[in-house]
């Protein structure tokens, strides 16, 4: 890579990135909040309405309500189910549960609103010093989906292997999404199942293998790696290899931004000191930002932030669409 060459540039998100969209609505997220905290709280209440839910392992969830680590408590029920029907009925039910309790807060009338995701691929319209090679979601919500079909065409999410260079930014969904019904794979129509949660998570199957080879790809090739929203969870195991992994074809260290809290950031280096070129949001691009502190959001800031400085004047900004709503 020359100076004169654009940095390559992957993002990767997590439900932090959905929350700022409902923060900056003026939601209340102690009511409403999409961290995995947030909906084992309401998951789990809903669970104990059934009288017979969970059957044996009911016991759990008095203190799993005040859990953080659903993806664990699933995890533990798979693995000591008296049998395979067993787990999959318990895990496909709270798997429902969540679908539901996600979907009953992304309602259409307040994403109808959202712009910060709109924003993000607004920016990259007006910067010819960035290459935007794709973006990577934890997440099974729509919200990406939908800002990407602002922009560009019907997502490519990646279902059988490439067979040509692809003009458009990837979108790969690495644990699923709630939309993927009727997708033709192979000549036949199915439903695709997300990658329930819990820490035990298969991505050998069909067609998350063709996902997560091209994830690697995409992270082999990039020079930067923009994190939103996502605290890089120590559960999430297969995640930090497909880093590490990428790492290691590369054969040289990525930047890997992570657009939280100074804090999340700190704890996030912490935890990975092992990945050379981490940083955390008061250091990137110098000083790109002036307030890291937690409760700010973070991803609006960065977007207000990196919005003037790549259209740098007031009259080319009003002529956006969706950043103008951001930083005038």
């Amino acid at each position: 890579m020359t100076a004169a060459d654009p940095k390559k540039i992957v993002y990767l998100f997590g439900a932090g990135a959905t929350n700022a969209e409902l923060s900056n609505l003026g939601a209340d997220l102690s009511e409403l909040g999409l961290l995995m905290g947030d909906v084992t709280r309401r998951v789990t209440l809903r669970a104990k309405e059934g009288a017979h839910f969970l059957g044996r392992n009911r016991m759990f969830l008095e203190r799993a309500a005040d859990s953080s680590n659903i993806e664990l408590f699933i995890s533990l029920i798979e693995t000591n189910a008296y049998d395979i029907d067993d787990a999959l009925t318990v895990v496909d039910r709270l798997k429902q549960l969540v679908e539901d309790d996600i979907k009953a807060v992304l309602t259409p009338e307040r994403t109808a609103d959202f712009y910060l995701h709109k924003s993000l691929l607004e920016i990259h319209r007006y910067n010819p010093d960035e290459l935007l090679l794709g973006l990577i979601s934890l997440n099974y919500d729509t919200v990406l989906d939908e800002a990407y079909k602002s922009f560009y065409d019907e997502p490519d999410y990646n279902f059988t292997f490439p067979t040509g260079q692809c003009k458009e930014p990837a979108l790969l969904k690495l644990h699923g999404s709630f939309n993927w019904h009727d997708i033709e794979i192979g000549g036949r129509k199915r439903k695709i199942p997300i990658i329930p949660l819990g820490i035990a998570k298969n991505y050998l199957r069909l067609p998350y293998s063709f996902i997560w080879g091209r994830a690697l790809e995409l992270l082999a090739s990039c020079d930067v790696l923009r994190v939103i929203g996502c605290s890089l969870s120590a559960n999430d195991v297969q995640l930090i290899d497909l880093l590490f992994k990428a790492h290691l074809q590369k054969g040289s260290a990525f930047e890997i931004q992570i657009i939280s809290s100074e804090e999340t950031g700190l704890a996030i280096r912490r935890r990975y000191d092992f990945f050379p070129r981490i940083t955390t949001a008061d250091k990137i691009e110098d000083t790109l930002l002036a307030d890291t502190r937690k409760g700010t959001n973070l991803f609006k800031e960065w977007l207000g932030a990196k919005g003037r400085k790549v259209l740098k004047d007031d009259e080319r900004i009003q002529q956006t669409t969706h950043l103008r709503r951001v930083i005038l």
